[in-house]
């Protein structure tokens, strides 16, 4: 570190460290190394050796709002707005509504992320409005910490009619967990001020608006245990792999011993064992098929689920399969397919080896010419660096007449556009 660097690091009297040198990335990254080494992952394996440091700043940056306040983004973003004196109640200035600010969140029962869609609703008053990009920054600042959907509504809301002393707040989430490839979307609700009342003529005029334009409202939740599918699934594990999980948490700015957070490292881990590395004779009878005259036979959406091995955070979706069977002999069972997909899925992986591992464990069982198509959505494309929303990634692995014949390959390519 030169003078030039200590100078700009330089707050209140002490050297801003580098970010690899702080000491929460050190302790983040000392617990990934005992985690990875706990799923039986070789750490000098070149996908491994860095995976401690990027899930360190993966982490790091999923949960900055710690370390933000809301009065930072909102004080100067307020405007002076004549005629908002009292809000819809003086029968001036009318509601606004914000629509879907795309977020996500980390889940504090199990620490993945989860996505989040907020609406936003608020009567001005005072004669002043917020900025509207402003209210996208104040849910960043709660999603981007251990949260869960209805105490994050509540705190999107309480912050908002602080800040902006508006007539009333409303907040409606629209929030999906993963789990095992299946995505449930639930929705809560807060309301402040004007708002408090959800059966009032102003919250039904809010969610009216929200319809009209194709908000499609689900199922509302109550509890953590309705929301998350892990809060049911405590299990001790590893004394030193749980202790790694709690530096994690104190790393990242919470207290392990709060009572929502006391059963997270356990679910975690519970999680985490699901990609333990394995042996796969242990799971995979070969099985020995002869075929003659050959037609095409398609095993579609076979649902799967996968962690990325760079940033620990899940990647989920479904896998095509296509290959050539006989007219007069019977095709490859789906439940062997399927045994397959779930085995190479269950590992610490990168989609396009998990796509090639497939085809090539299915080529002998099928004389050779096979072609996999993968389609996930990865979590690690909205919770870190670009966090860009609604992207898909798909992969092809193709062998044999596949790897030749484009015919064969733009058969079984419309035959996934079906499905």
């Amino acid at each position: 570190m030169n003078l030039l660097d200590v100078e700009n690091g330089m707050k209140n009297g002490c050297v801003s460290l580098p970010f690899e040198l702080q000491p929460e990335t050190i302790a983040i990254q000392e617990a990934v190394k005992v985690i990875l080494k706990g799923l039986g992952e070789d750490l000098n394996r070149e996908g491994i050796k860095k995976t401690p440091f990027r899930v360190a700043k993966a982490l790091r940056q999923g949960t900055r709002g710690y370390k933000q306040k809301v009065k930072d983004f909102v004080q100067s973003a307020l405007f002076p707005e004549t005629g908002l004196d009292d809000g819809q109640a003086g029968g001036v200035g009318g509601l606004v509504v914000i629509r879907d600010l795309d977020h996500y969140s980390y889940c504090e029962s199990c620490l993945l992320p989860f996505q989040v869609k907020c609406h936003i609703g608020y009567v001005p008053s005072g004669q002043r409005v917020l900025g509207l990009s402003k209210f996208s920054r104040v849910t960043d600042v709660f999603a981007k910490r251990l949260q869960e959907p209805q105490r994050l509504a509540d705190e999107i809301c309480s912050a908002l009619q602080h800040w902006v002393e508006p007539s009333g707040v409303a907040v409606v989430l629209q929030c999906s967990h993963p789990h095992h490839g299946f995505v449930e979307l639930i929705t809560v609700k807060s309301g402040s001020g004007s708002f408090e009342d959800e059966s009032s003529e102003l919250w039904c005029e809010f969610l009216t608006l929200l319809k009209f334009k194709g908000v499609k409202l689900s199922r509302d939740v109550s509890v953590v245990g309705d929301w998350c599918p892990f809060v049911t699934e405590n299990s001790d594990a590893d004394s030193e792999m749980v202790s790694a999980v709690v530096s994690i948490l104190r790393a990242l700015g919470e207290d392990p011993s709060r009572k929502e957070l006391v059963s997270t490292p356990n679910r975690f881990l519970k999680w985490m064992m699901k990609f333990q590395n394995v042996n796969f004779e242990m799971k995979l009878n070969r099985l020995d098929c002869k075929f003659e005259e050959r037609r095409l036979c398609c095993e579609m959406n076979i649902k799967f689920w996968s962690m990325c091995e760079h940033h620990l955070l899940p990647f989920y979706g479904v896998v095509h399969v296509g290959y050539f069977c006989g007219d007069g002999s019977k095709p490859v069972e789906r439940s062997l397919v399927e045994s397959i997909v779930k085995f190479y899925g269950f590992k610490l992986q990168v989609q396009e080896r998990m796509t090639r591992q497939i085809a090539e464990t299915l080529s002998p069982q099928v004389h050779g010419d096979v072609i996999v198509v993968a389609e996930a959505a990865h979590t690690c494309m909205i919770s870190r660096g670009i966090e860009k929303f609604g992207s898909s990634t798909a992969t092809v692995a193709v062998l044999g007449r596949f790897s030749s014949d484009l015919s064969a390959r733009t058969k079984f390519l419309e035959s996934i556009q079906k499905t």
